[in-house]
Order: structure tokens, then C-alpha cells, then sequence
């Protein structure tokens, strides 16, 4: 269990009395997923890195939910054949956002459509800087992903972006809330800090 002094102020206000819990589940279940994913590389043989990278993706959010599963009052939802823990209202949902150690300020989604970017629009913050009406048409937008019904209008979204690679481990671990850029798809925090990696074979 995390000690109580590596909970942050922020932790303790999204998750309450389970900030201690979850902070020191999440960081364990990504690299499990990472452990996993090294495994599953080196059973195939490849000299490419195509099992680490679906491998790692799938197990990020098997290990997240398996992890939170356990907490009171956490429910699994279905979202795209991957199931996400909501853990007292929030979403905990993982990003990998780089293969180096670059700052997470810098991550950006690979497109401004699909259920991950209508996630972070629907259930993240509200943007700092509200839209201008100049006047004009603008293009109306799609539908969001149908499996977003699943989930409450009132849940909030929490990121956990990590930069991670086959030979490097776990490299940077952070979690916060962040807004969607349309434009560039880079994504604006409004908050973000980092999370302890815990030691990784």
C-alpha cells in the first residue's frame, strides 16, 4: 500500500478515502502490463516489436480493472471490447503516450476521432478556453462513440499517460485530467503529476 505522504493533494480529491489504495494499485498494474507485454515478445521470437505493442496495449486495461476491481464501490464498463474500472465516479483509463523519456505535456493522441478522443472530450474537463463565436458555421460534430452510453454523464476521466519501452521498462508514469486539442490532438493538462514506478525486472 502507498504510503500516505506520497498521496497528493490532487489524489486525495478525486478518490477520497481510496487515494492511498490507488495510487499505489495503479502504478503496479502498468507494469505488470509492461512485464506481460516483454513476455509475450520474447515467446514469439519476432525481431519486430508488434507483440509487445498489442500485447502491452491489451493488458493495460486488463490489469487496471483486475487491480481496481477489488475496491468498494468501483464498477467495470465495457468500453470497445476493453473493460475500464470507474472507481468512485472516475474512469481510470491508461494512455501510452511515448516509447522515451519525453515530459507528458508533450503527448499527443494518433487522431482527434474515435472512442478515445470522444472519451477525453466527453468525460474530461471543460476547455480553459472557451470556443469563440465568430459568426460562423461550423462543422457539425459526429456522434460520439455509441459505447460512451455506458457511462454516467457525470463520470470524470482520469489519464494515466506513460512513456514505456520493450528494453527500458516503465520509464515515466504520470496521471491527471486533461483536455483534447482537435487541431494538433495534443492533449492540454489541467493537471498532472507523477506517480512512483515501482522496481521492474
Amino acid at each position: 500500500m502507498s504510503d500516505a505522504n506520497s498521496v497528493s493533494p490532487w489524489a486525495s480529491t478525486v478518490f477520497g478515502a481510496l487515494a492511498a489504495e490507488v495510487t499505489a494499485i495503479v502504478p503496479a498494474c502498468v507494469v505488470r502490463a509492461h512485464e506481460r507485454a516483454q513476455g509475450g515478445h520474447e515467446g514469439v521470437h519476432t525481431q519486430t516489436l508488434e507483440a509487445y505493442g498489442h500485447g502491452l496495449y491489451a493488458a493495460q486495461y486488463e490489469e487496471l480493472a483486475a487491480g481496481l476491481s477489488e475496491l468498494p464501490g468501483t464498477e467495470l464498463v465495457r468500453l470497445q471490447a476493453r473493460t475500464i474500472a470507474v472507481v468512485g465516479d472516475h474512469a481510470v483509463y491508461p494512455i501510452r503516450y511515448a516509447k522515451k523519456d519525453v515530459p507528458v505535456t508533450g503527448a499527443r493522441l494518433r487522431s482527434a476521432s474515435g472512442l478515445r478522443a470522444d472519451l477525453i472530450r466527453r468525460h474530461g474537463p471543460d476547455p480553459r478556453q472557451g470556443e469563440l463565436d465568430l459568426g460562423i458555421e461550423l462543422p457539425v460534430e459526429d456522434e460520439p462513440h455509441a459505447d460512451l452510453a455506458r457511462l454516467s454523464p457525470s463520470t470524470q476521466l482520469v489519464l494515466v499517460a506513460y512513456a514505456c519501452s520493450l528494453t527500458d521498462g516503465v520509464i515515466r508514469l504520470e496521471w491527471g485530467s486533461a483536455e483534447l486539442r482537435r487541431e494538433d490532438r495534443s492533449l492540454l493538462w489541467h493537471h498532472h503529476g507523477p506517480l512512483p514506478i515501482p522496481r521492474q525486472r
